[in-house]
């Protein structure tokens, strides 16, 4: 049988909670750039309202380390199938909870204003922590069940789960946007996404329930190959490498958010597109980030992933100087291409990871370590960077911002030239 087939499960497992997770995010941060400055700071101005937007967006790239020390430590002691439930619950809860979330003047005319965005950040916060221990348990999930020959095509199945999150999310929106008036979609059509998150949530809990835990994680326990703090070895012992895969994963956050969250915020306002024009463009470039992960998934298994993944890295380097011009150029088509090139590098800095980071690791120490690494890595890539664009942008110099993009590609390539497989790997 295929070995695709064959796992046919395990690889529904990994793909289905990432989605959740990418739609997850995804909603918020399209919420966030079409909605929440005004619905949660709207005595700011708009410029600050974008600031405060993305500072909210931040939380949970701060979170989300957190997330990675208290999952990766139950990953790896009690095993991936058990945590990466638990995960998802988190994540799925938080996010259904946004769409009851009262907006600024509700909580105002109670009297605490302020409640309205300290719960949005709560809230937010616990997105992140969850997420903190969602995709390195999915990668895990898949590579620890992957045959001999198939680790990176299996490690690639969880980040599929990004397209089809974002096809999701912003297709949702999109129908919204045709469906409502701009006053009903403002009021209460903005919240209609974060409620149809709990149906993707049930679906991926009763996929998870049903599959076995890793053969790999079996093996370790019978061997009593178990670490009972596994942060501390890592931080002692395995820093390095710990490093090395923080670098390697800023890339693809800085692309992704800058070629969606950002590029929306500013498509939709400064240029002058408007909402549901400039979602069609982003969805029609999205398939290009679906293309690069496959085209990385099947190189990774020929020529070995850490090869991919810097390939892509200097890709991004090189679309990255032409990012920001292209996206201020006054011309859709040229938007479009920008778009979808940005997104077809993503896919070679992103697809690789699930079968890159592991090697990185021993296996009683990987939940942990690839978690991390992963989760630290967004602080930089997909907080601090699009707050660092939005700064630009509202100064006049959106021409600039794709030089952040290729300073990432330049800091995940150092990464990934560098970094070393682990001896006890596998």
């Amino acid at each position: 049988m295929h070995p695709i087939r064959q796992h046919a499960r395990i690889l529904t497992a990994a793909l289905v909670g990432t989605t959740v997770e990418f739609y997850d995010f995804y909603i918020f941060g399209t919420a966030a750039a079409l909605v929440f400055g005004p619905a949660f700071f709207p005595k700011a101005s708009a410029m600050a309202q974008g600031l405060l937007t993305f500072m909210t967006l931040g939380i949970a790239f701060v979170a989300r380390p957190i997330g990675a020390v208290a999952f990766g430590h139950f990953g790896d002691r009690l095993g991936r199938k058990s945590t990466l439930v638990g995960s998802l619950l988190l994540m799925g809860t938080s996010t259904l909870l946004i769409a009851f979330l009262p907006s600024y003047a509700t909580t105002e005319r109670w009297g605490v204003g302020w409640l309205a965005p300290a719960l949005l950040c709560l809230l937010r916060f616990g997105q992140g922590f969850g997420l903190g221990g969602e995709w390195g348990g999915a990668a895990l999930l898949a590579v620890e069940y992957a045959p001999p020959g198939w680790e990176a095509r299996f490690g690639s199945a969880p980040q599929f789960g990004a397209p089809i999150g974002f096809l999701a999310a912003n297709g949702l929106f999109l129908v919204l946007g045709l469906m409502l008036p701009p006053a009903d979609f403002m009021a209460w059509g903005w919240r209609v996404p974060f409620l149809f998150s709990a149906l993707l949530v049930g679906v991926g809990l009763w996929v998870r329930l049903k599959v076995a835990e890793t053969p790999a994680f079996r093996a370790a326990l019978e061997r009593g190959h178990t670490a009972r703090v596994p942060i501390a070895p890592l931080l002692t012992h395995w820093w390095r490498p710990l490093l090395l895969g923080n670098l390697g994963v800023v890339a693809c956050f800085a692309i992704f958010y800058l070629s969606t969250t950002f590029a929306l915020a500013q498509g939709a306002g400064a240029l002058g597109y408007g909402r549901t024009l400039f979602l069609s463009v982003q969805l029609c470039a999205n398939l290009f980030l679906a293309l690069g992960i496959l085209v990385a998934a099947i190189g990774s298994d020929r020529i070995g992933p850490a090869r991919v993944l810097a390939r892509g890295m200097v890709l991004t380097v090189l679309v990255g100087a032409g990012f920001g011009s292209g996206l201020a150029s006054g011309s859709l088509v040229l938007v479009f291409v920008t778009l979808a090139v940005a997104l077809f590098a993503m896919g070679l800095c992103y697809g690789p990871l699930g079968g890159w980071l592991p090697t990185l690791f021993p296996v009683e120490l990987r939940y942990s370590g690839i978690s991390v690494a992963f989760s630290a890595g967004g602080i930089i890539g997909g907080a601090l960077v699009p707050m660092a664009a939005t700064a630009m942008a509202g100064g006049g110099h959106t021409a600039w911002v794709g030089l952040l993009m290729s300073a990432a590609g330049l800091l995940s390539l150092i990464g990934v030239v560098a970094a070393r497989p682990a001896g006890a790997a596998g």
